[in-house]
């Protein structure tokens, strides 16, 4: 965890809505002492409102428009980011935190997720009209692939056996981003 720490290198938590970034993301920046952030409260502090919220009076187009300026905005160096799921959308964003930190995707399968989620209509996922979450994971999954550089499985472990995986895995990675 030195070499990752001595470069000030982020980070980056990618996946699914009920993939546990948050969580997960919270456990790993207390054991490795850095700084947490957290995109999707970010932007409700900003906008000062729940996402649900901001996605039900501005519309799909214009959160993606919000959170691409959020995540372009930011200049962090040696902290832990738990990004928004929809974050994976724009790629310019994903470049920008590919620069300066390590892509992992927090993969939890599509049964997984539907047991996890259950307040879809009221949390805040960018879904479009008519759409489902067996159509959003369809879509997304290739994305986070795409822009991963480690992949995590977080379906048969709980919080702290996720994270002792990623901190192994971190400890192994070395190499430029995918994003970068």
């Amino acid at each position: 965890m030195e070499t990752l720490a001595a470069a000030a290198r982020n980070i980056v938590l990618i996946g699914m809505p009920g993939s546990g970034k948050s969580t997960i993301g919270a456990l790993l920046a207390r054991e490795l002492a850095m700084p947490f952030i957290d995109t999707d409260l970010v932007l409700e502090t900003r906008e000062g409102r729940p996402l649900q919220q901001i996605l039900d009076e501005r519309g799909v187009t214009a959160f993606l428009a919000l959170e691409e300026s959020l995540l372009l905005s930011l200049n962090l160096a040696g902290h832990v980011v738990s990004t928004g799921g929809s974050a994976v959308y724009s790629p310019r964003a994903m470049g920008h935190l590919g620069k300066r930190g390590v892509v992992v995707f927090l993969d939890a399968s599509l049964p997984v997720l539907r047991k996890r989620i259950l307040n879809m209509g009221n949390r805040g996922i960018v879904l479009a009209p008519g759409r489902t979450l067996d159509d959003l994971y369809a879509e997304r999954k290739p994305l986070y692939e795409r822009y991963a550089d480690l992949r995590i499985s977080c379906d048969q472990d709980g919080p702290q056996k996720v994270l002792r995986k990623l901190l192994q895995e971190l400890e192994i990675w070395s190499g430029p981003s995918k994003t970068a």
